[in-house]
């Protein structure tokens, strides 16, 4: 899965935001990032477009991880925000629901992580388009 990381590594947004990718395998994804003041809302807690970026990003690597001779592009994502984004952290895992050769429907749920315990705060849905290379 070394094609995933080294796309990774050129997302200027996933740098932007310190974001890591922690765990590749087919069809699943997890990235994180630290809440930080670039990153929060007016309370300090993590931001929503924060939460959107990370989940967006988990769900689309999932579904790379299934296409060797594709990239793929979001077509549309729905985010529920179930709470604040309270922590030190935010976990995105991104999994494939329904893979496909023309759209691939995926999931992502987002967790903020303080002092070492995790809650969910998002779960995103949505389709991605493979495009070729």
């Amino acid at each position: 899965m070394q094609r995933i990381h080294d796309s990774f590594a050129r997302q200027g947004m996933m740098t932007t935001l310190g974001a890591t990718l922690d765990a590749v395998r087919e069809g699943h994804v997890t990235i994180s990032a630290p809440v930080t003041p670039a990153t929060s809302q007016q309370q300090g807690f993590g931001h929503a477009a924060l939460t959107f970026a990370l989940g967006d990003s988990a769900a689309g690597y999932a579904a790379l991880t299934l296409l060797p001779e594709n990239e793929v592009v979001t077509s549309e994502m729905k985010i529920h925000l179930l709470s604040p984004a309270i922590g030190q952290r935010l976990i995105a895992r991104g999994r494939v629901v329904k893979p496909g050769r023309r759209l691939m429907v995926v999931m992502a749920e987002v967790f903020a992580e303080r002092d070492g315990a995790g809650k969910q705060i998002a779960l995103l849905t949505g389709t991605m388009v493979p495009v070729p290379l």
